[in-house]
This record gives structure tokens, C-alpha cells and sequence, in this order.
């Protein structure tokens, strides 16, 4: 038998992945907001030297005034590109997420959100050590425009 708390918890993840089979990935456990964007952003444009772009869905904060002054103060580093309302299917990064809501463990919960952040995590990881099943993501017809045009999924 498992005991459990009875107590709800969740975390928070983004990630943007690459048609070469990369990932980058931050865990958070406060909501999302137009801050915890410009912190990914800020982590994100670090490790190119040359312009990243980037897919989204139409989430509020990417829409955000704070959001549109990190990208006017880092023109050359990363753009943006809005996916047309209510079309997860052209998002490859959704299969992302549906691949760790699937790989938490059925019979082992976590027991407290730290716990549910480090499963997290290593999900990430080990997405980042098997580029194959990253780029496999890139696979489906509906998702071409971001092979053709070397975009990253957000």
C-alpha cells in the first residue's frame, strides 16, 4: 500500500526543441507569466550564436508588453512566430508534453511537488540525451512549415 497526503500539487515546465534534435527545458513551480518567460528567453538566447526562432500557441504572457520589450531589447537573438488559434496538432512541442505526462510513473506518485519537479527533470534529460525521438517529433505533415523554415517548437 501507498500512502498519500491527499494534498494536490503540481509544477510548471516549458521547453523548446529543434528539427537537429535538441532541448531546452526549465522546470518552475509558480505560474506561468510574461516573467517566467523573459527567464527562459534569457536562458534560451544564451547558448546560440545566431538567431533562434521560435513557435507559440497564443498564450496571453507571450503577448505581454514585458514579453515585447525583452524581444525589441534582443532583435537579433530570437523570434517569435504565433501558431493560428486552437492548432496544437502544428505545435511539436505538445508531443513533448504528451510523451512526460506519460512517462511519470502510474504506481508511484510523487509525494510532494520537489519530488514531482525532479521526475520532471529527468524526463527532460533524458529527451536531451535521445536527439532521434526529439527530431521525431518533426515528423507529421502538419508540422512541415517548421522543417522547412528551421524553427524551434515552443
Amino acid at each position: 500500500m501507498v500512502r498519500r497526503s491527499g494534498n494536490r500539487f503540481s509544477v510548471n515546465a516549458m521547453s523548446a526543441i529543434s528539427t537537429k534534435g535538441r532541448m531546452h527545458f526549465m522546470v518552475f513551480t509558480e505560474s506561468f507569466t510574461a516573467e517566467v518567460m523573459c527567464r527562459f528567453l534569457d536562458r534560451l538566447a544564451g547558448h546560440f550564436d545566431h538567431e533562434v526562432h521560435l513557435v507559440v500557441d497564443g498564450h496571453s504572457a507571450y503577448r505581454s508588453q514585458k514579453v515585447h520589450d525583452w524581444f525589441a531589447a534582443h532583435p537579433d537573438e530570437v523570434g517569435l512566430h504565433f501558431l493560428p488559434p486552437y492548432s496544437p496538432e502544428r505545435n511539436p512541442d505538445e508531443l513533448v508534453n504528451s510523451d512526460l505526462k506519460h512517462s511519470l510513473p502510474k504506481q508511484h506518485r510523487a509525494g510532494d511537488q520537489a519530488e514531482l519537479a525532479a521526475a520532471t527533470r529527468r524526463f527532460f534529460r533524458r529527451c536531451q540525451r535521445q536527439p532521434h525521438i526529439v527530431r521525431g517529433h518533426f515528423g507529421g505533415p502538419h508540422v512541415r512549415y517548421v522543417r522547412d523554415e528551421n524553427l524551434m517548437s515552443f
